[in-house]
C-alpha cells in the first residue's frame, strides 16, 4: 500500500489520534502553568457531577456541574484565571466554551481533575 492509500484508508483513525494527542498536549501545557495560575489567584472549577466530585477531588477545587454552570456563573469571578477540570477533559472543554461565551478572558482546561494534584 502506498502512502496515499494509507491516508485514504486510515484518515478517520488518524484524526481521532490527533484529537486525543491535542487534548493531552493542551492539558500538559496548562498543568505546567498551574503554579503560576494558582499564585495569581486562579479559581479551580471541577465540572463533574456532585457524586463524581464526592468520590475524589483536588484540594481547593469547587464543584459546579456542567449542567448547572450557566445558572451559577456569578459564583465564578471573571477577574481571576479559571482552571476547569472533569474526568477526561471533554466536559471541561465544553465549560471553557460557556465561560468564554460569557466574557471570561482567562479560562484554562487542565483536563482530568487529577492533573490538579501536581
Amino acid at each position: 500500500m502506498d502512502i496515499n492509500g494509507f491516508f485514504q484508508q486510515y484518515w478517520p483513525l488518524m484524526l481521532v489520534a490527533l484529537w486525543f494527542g491535542y487534548k493531552w498536549w493542551s492539558a500538559q501545557r496548562v498543568k505546567a502553568m498551574l503554579p503560576a495560575l494558582k499564585e495569581s489567584g486562579a479559581i479551580l472549577v471541577d465540572v463533574r457531577s456532585a457524586a463524581e466530585f464526592a468520590s475524589g477531588n483536588a484540594p481547593g477545587s469547587v464543584n459546579i456541574p456542567l449542567q448547572e454552570l450557566g445558572t451559577r456563573l456569578k459564583e465564578i469571578p471573571n477577574t481571576a484565571p479559571v482552571v476547569l477540570c472533569c474526568a477526561s477533559g471533554t466536559r471541561s472543554g465544553m465549560a471553557k466554551m460557556v465561560l468564554k461565551k460569557n466574557g471570561y478572558q482567562q479560562v484554562y482546561n487542565v483536563g482530568k481533575w487529577r492533573n490538579l494534584l501536581g
